[in-house]
């Protein structure tokens, strides 16, 4: 079996790489970087370690690698996939869409079989916004002959991978924690045979899980920990104040979460513990300036902050600790952070009313507009930002 991945980085090589080999697919890696297609097209294998105590790495076999620009080659290599994946992120989807159009339209008429093309990529929907992108280059005609042969199924991926450096650039340190579930009901075909993989026939409640938990718990983490001068998640995990700020405010989405979409409480609260481990992996040195970057994206009001809050808020739900998140967020003032400094200048040249209404997205006669903007400058009065 073969698969084109769009992608090399670390997410790539330790997470849908490493899965995609240990299934038994040739794994046909499209990247920019010149270092890594030489030495993966030189090796053909990588190494990937669990973080965790004792770990012995995995030998990642049977892959190559070619560059983005090679058009020619990554249209061969579609042609003859039996699957698709990326982990470019979520703004680079539009920078690959060219490349998989050139090897469905060569794929349709050589040889046209089914294939499915899954975006992996923290997002909602990432499969069906690639789609957009990709049949925005093909013709008409095209698209209607790709509707009955690809398929561009959804998909949640959740593997904590922080940034690092090796001597070995292809080397990647992953946590041992891996999920990835895929709409079964956008699948065409059969489902790819990927080790590990979970087939659901509704993937909004893992989406929102893993979002409304994972994410957000992982932002509370890091917007509680740089206020308060930590470098790592870990290190604001193993104060029991700060863990207990971080579940409080999973306890808030977990009840939004069940009421919304009928979990188990049980089996949820099991679900908070674990996530709460994972960010407690002492073998796991993630920055607490990694996982709180871009703050812009992640307090606009469809992502892991603003929505849990507003959707717990229309089920008469409270949200103190959300609110007081939010309030964290927005004083995030790393410099070294693009988005960061950009959000700090827009709070200081139009103040914080008019940035929770327009950045923000929550409108001033909105009650949970005063609330977070009354929790904003209280805190900011205590850490002197």
């Amino acid at each position: 079996m073969k698969a084109v991945h769009f992608g090399a980085g670390n997410i790539g090589r330790g997470f849908i790489g490493l899965l995609l080999s240990q299934s038994g697919y040739e794994v046909f890696f499209v990247t920019r970087n010149k270092k890594k297609i030489a030495l993966l097209q030189q090796r053909r294998h990588y190494r990937v370690t669990l973080a965790e105590a004792n770990a012995s790495p995995i030998t990642v076999h049977n892959v190559t690698a070619a560059s983005i620009d090679d058009s020619s080659d990554i249209a061969d290599a579609v042609t003859e996939a039996d699957l698709v994946t990326t982990a470019v992120g979520v703004y680079a989807l539009k920078d690959i869409a060219k490349s998989i159009a050139r090897g469905i339209a060569q794929r349709l008429r050589r040889e046209p079989r089914s294939l499915n093309i899954i975006a992996c990529e923290n997002m909602v929907g990432g499969s069906s916004q690639l789609k957009k992108w990709v049949y925005s280059h093909l013709t008409e005609a095209a698209r209607r002959e790709a509707d009955r042969y690809i398929a561009f199924p959804n998909a949640v991926v959740d593997r904590i991978v922080p940034l690092q450096q090796h001597t070995d650039i292809l080397a990647v340190t992953v946590e041992p924690f891996a999920e990835w579930v895929i709409d079964r009901s956008q699948v065409i075909e059969r489902a790819p045979q990927i080790q590990g993989a979970i087939f659901v026939d509704s993937l909004a409640p893992y989406i929102e899980r893993k979002l409304y938990t994972l994410n957000t718990g992982h932002c509370a983490a890091a917007y509680y920990g740089y206020l308060e001068g930590y470098d790592t998640i870990h290190q604001v995990m193993e104060n029991s104040k700060m863990r207990e700020k971080v579940e409080a405010v999973l306890q808030e989405t977990g009840a939004m979460l069940i009421q919304k979409h009928h979990l188990d409480e049980r089996s949820h609260q099991v679900y908070v513990q674990k996530i709460l481990q994972r960010f407690s992996n002492p073998n796991l040195m993630d920055a607490v300036v990694r996982v709180g970057r871009s703050p812009i994206r992640k307090v606009s009001a469809s992502d892991r902050l603003v929505r849990p809050l507003l959707l717990a808020y229309d089920l008469g739900l409270d949200t103190p600790h959300l609110v007081s998140l939010i309030a964290a967020a927005l004083l995030f003032d790393y410099g070294d952070d693009a988005q960061a400094v950009r959000l700090q200048a827009t709070i200081q040249q139009q103040g914080i009313d008019r940035v929770l209404s327009d950045m923000v997205g929550i409108p001033s006669d909105h009650p949970l507009h005063g609330a977070i903007q009354s929790d904003y400058l209280r805190m900011k009065s205590i850490y002197g930002r």
